[in-house]
């Protein structure tokens, strides 16, 4: 039995341009400060959006393909013994090991690890909602990975759920969230960007140099 094809829009050209993000440009384009634990030692990290926001805390993170999908994609990098922090979300997170050696940690209640793996390059991980998780690079080389979120609206609620002591941690630094999750930045916020961005770029482009060479 033939069955009708559905009936789809004409897409110009131009249109396809706004949906290729090259790597070159995303890289310049990356939130070193995208939560509030990002300021913490041990939790230091670069993070990209490609689609959708990607559980961001802070406003000025844009992905890089503006156009509506059904789910939601980001990328990242940490340097040796860094990653987000023991926090949970109302919605599946799963991750793409594409570089290094990365250690995933979960728990049913924060402060609490129940389990933990080390994934390697090409291992791939699904977290279901509600259990709380961290991640960090465990090998000796920068490590990068690959996120895919389920859909979600930003700054509805609180997102992500923190571990009260990550917060309490966060706000020495002056780096807190209000109820719908949006990040309330320090006065301090542009210089410490800049540091961190700065810090994270030249750690990861000497790692590469490295290995490349």
């Amino acid at each position: 039995m033939n069955h009708p094809r559905v009936s789809h829009p004409r897409v110009s050209n131009e249109e396809m341009q706004h949906r290729i993000s090259r790597f070159a440009d995303l890289k310049q384009n990356g939130v070193p400060l995208m939560f509030i634990d990002s300021v913490l030692p041990g939790h230091q990290r670069m993070n990209y959006a490609l689609i959708g926001d990607t559980a961001s805390e802070n406003a000025e993170f844009k992905p890089a393909i503006a156009a509506p999908h059904k789910f939601q994609i980001g990328m990242g990098f940490a340097p040796p013994g860094n990653g987000p922090a023991f926090h949970t979300h109302d919605y599946v997170e799963s991750f793409l090991v594409l570089e290094g050696e990365w250690r995933f940690y979960w728990g049913n209640e924060p402060g609490g690890v129940d389990g933990e793996a080390i994934l390697g390059k090409w291992d791939f991980i699904s977290i279901p909602p509600g259990l709380y998780r961290g991640f960090e690079v465990s090998g000796e080389t920068v490590g990068w990975f690959f996120a895919v979120l389920d859909p979600h609206e930003v700054y509805s609620s609180k997102d992500p759920y923190w571990d009260p002591e990550v917060e309490r941690k966060a706000a020495e630094y002056g780096f807190v969230s209000d109820g719908k999750g949006k990040m309330l930045k320090p006065e301090n916020y542009d210089q410490l960007r800049l540091e961190m961005m700065q810090k994270l770029m030249h750690l990861e482009a000497a790692d590469r140099t490295k290995r490349d060479g």
